[in-house]
């Protein structure tokens, strides 16, 4: 038998029916799922000091389980020396099994790290998708803090499949994101 990760067999055993009777789908097709998670990390002291970008780049590999690659900046930017085509950050796509087993770290390890930790907004971006900012990426077990040189925050985006935030909303508390109890307006 072959492996599904825990969070994949939730999804198809639970949280389809779940949101097929919450919002009355009359497919299975119509209900929505996660697509990706990108991790995103804006290294902007990159461009005084080369090396930064390239820990980055191990760092975000380490907590992704897949390699990560550098962004690059657009345009130049004077005030900030910045020139055309600079590496300016490092980013990663993760998708099926990877992307389950990265959200089942990310809820059950990771996330209750944080100090104080009262649980993540719930800001949407009007069509269906999640972005959650981390300040601190020691927050991973993956990273040995003592080989730390600079604390960089993270950036996580849900891509739904979903049109509306509520949609998204339901399927991310489903699959057991920690939402602050405030009410969707």
């Amino acid at each position: 038998m072959e492996y599904v990760p825990n969070l994949k067999r939730k999804y198809k055993d639970e949280i389809i029916q779940k949101l097929t009777k919450d919002f009355g789908y009359k497919s299975v097709m119509q209900v929505p799922r996660l697509q990706k998670i990108v991790l995103n990390q804006g290294v902007g002291q990159a461009v005084a000091d080369k090396k930064l970008i390239e820990t980055a780049q191990e760092e975000l590999s380490t907590i992704a389980g897949q390699k990560a690659v550098q962004t690059v900046s657009r345009k130049d930017i004077s005030n900030f020396k910045l020139r055309k085509k600079m590496p300016i950050g490092v980013k990663v796509t993760l998708r099926r099994e990877r992307m389950y087993e990265f959200l089942e770290r990310l809820i059950s390890v990771s996330l209750p790290r944080i100090r104080d930790f009262k649980g993540v907004n719930n800001k949407f971006d009007g069509r269906g998708n999640y972005s959650l900012g981390i300040q601190e990426h020691i927050i991973f077990p993956e990273i040995d803090i003592d080989k730390i040189n600079k604390i960089l925050g993270v950036e996580i985006t849900f891509v739904t499949s979903s049109n509306t935030d509520e949609e998204a909303y339901a399927l991310l508390k489903e699959f057991g994101i920690p939402f602050k109890n405030v009410k969707k307006n």
